[in-house]
């Protein structure tokens, strides 16, 4: 039957699609990537073998690579637990994928997934970071040392904190990070850590215990434990605090869908996560670049670094919108709470205005002060120095390092202050935003 149906030119196209991917198999091998078994891989015509080093890489058995933007830099080793798919991604030094399905994330230097991993868009993992098996990540950004154990759902979160791999943030194993509604929104991506402190890698870990969960959007700061099996569902941004989850009674009420309540802490929640991709994006900008040093591979990276961190702000960005067009305006039942109804009557008719505010570039003079401090006293600690990212950071003095979170949080500041002018009704950052319009 599958004989009858197919055109003669069908095969021929098949064949030669066939050969063509044989042919990328041959060229890398003749770049002396390790690859023990050739006939067991299937490696897209779109590859583009000049993307993919040939020192110390190797690709194990049974392992799928696909997308002309992919990436694989010196020292990565693909697919040692079981067979690993790649779809557009950008793999670092010395990093491990040890199996399962990645498709457009980046892994910088020494970061590491365990089998069974299921990795997605938008997602970051920097040097170091890693996790166990059956990992489940999408627009996920995990800061350097961040470990991850086994059986995890992680999507849409930020989490920094740690030192070092015998003093990092982790995160126990059969966690949840809970990001999808019952309404069935996703305006929910938590903020463990921060990126103004997170990026001095300097701060103190944070522990998530396993067989827990947290009720997106929520923020954590450095230094607090949630006990095992805690669902959080509350914001906990105070340091060095210990969470213990309580048991719910049980109780059956009535659903309004898309109530929300909290909304302003919702929307609040989302512009604060959104401000902390504008800070990392102009610490990659600004402060990462160089590290990334000039060979092909590493800039390519880098690229694929700011693709991502551009996608995580979009899928933002859309998933507050889908949110809000769903809130009725007035909610039912609650048609005297004046304050309430012209929140939402606000927030409908200006959320473009706020989404806008994410879209641009960050105003020049906005941290210049504590920015060109932090930046000239950086270039002279790094200057006729080999050392890497994380030992050039964390070799800072402290009062560089000040200096530098003091221009990422003005920067993470005046987009929450101009957040909150826009929604003046929803009461938004009230210790930050200003007492009048200007």
């Amino acid at each position: 039957m599958f004989l009858e149906e197919t055109q003669p030119g069908d095969w021929e196209e098949e064949v030669a699609l066939k050969v063509r991917g044989h042919q990328k198999i041959v060229q890398l091998m003749e770049k002396r990537v390790d690859i023990s078994n050739p006939l067991s891989l299937d490696v897209g015509e779109e590859i583009n073998p000049d993307k993919i080093s040939g020192d110390n890489v190797r690709i194990y058995p049974g392992c799928r690579i696909y997308g002309g933007e992919t990436v694989i830099a010196p020292g990565a080793q693909i697919g040692k637990e079981g067979p690993v798919t790649i779809e557009d991604c950008q793999i670092g030094r010395n990093v491990e994928l040890k199996g399962g399905y990645f498709k457009r994330a980046v892994f910088l230097q020494e970061s590491e997934m365990g089998s069974g991993a299921h990795v997605r868009e938008g997602s970051i993992l920097e040097e170091a970071a890693r996790t166990a098996h059956c990992a489940g990540l999408k627009q996920t950004i995990l800061f350097p040392f961040v470990t991850l154990g086994s059986l995890i759902n992680f999507c849409d979160c930020l989490m920094a904190g740690g030192t070092g791999r015998k003093d990092h943030s982790e995160v126990g194993s059969s966690y949840i990070h809970f990001n999808f509604t019952p309404d069935g929104d996703k305006a929910t991506a938590s903020l463990i850590g921060d990126v103004p402190r997170g990026v001095m890698l300097s701060q103190r870990p944070i522990f998530l215990g396993g067989q827990g969960g947290m009720v997106g959007p929520v923020r954590v700061g450095y230094g607090n434990m949630v006990v095992a099996g805690t669902i959080l569902r509350k914001d906990s941004p105070e340091d060095d605090r210990l969470i213990i989850g309580k048991a719910y009674r049980e109780k059956i009420t009535k659903v309004f869908p898309s109530r929300l309540l909290g909304l302003s802490r919702l929307i609040e929640n989302n512009v604060l996560y959104l401000s902390n991709l504008m800070a990392l994006e102009q610490w990659y900008v600004q402060v990462r670049r160089p590290f990334f040093g000039k060979e092909k591979f590493e800039g390519l990276i880098y690229s694929g670094a700011i693709g991502n961190l551009s996608l995580a702000k979009k899928e933002r960005i859309k998933r507050i919108k889908e949110m809000v067009e769903k809130i009725p305006a007035v909610e039912e039942g609650h048609k005297n709470r004046v304050s309430d109804s012209a929140a939402r009557e606000e927030l409908h008719e200006r959320v473009e205005e706020v989404c806008e505010l994410f879209g641009g570039i960050i105003p020049d003079e906005v941290g210049a002060v504590h920015r060109d401090s932090f930046l000239l006293e950086f270039e002279k600690s790094i200057k006729n120095s080999s050392q890497d990212y994380v030992r050039a950071i964390q070799g800072l003095p402290a009062k560089v390092s000040q200096e530098g979170t003091r221009w990422l949080q003005e920067i993470v500041d005046e987009r929450c202050r101009q957040a909150a002018v826009i929604l003046p009704p929803m009461g938004l950052f009230k210790e930050k935003a200003p007492a009048k319009e200007t």
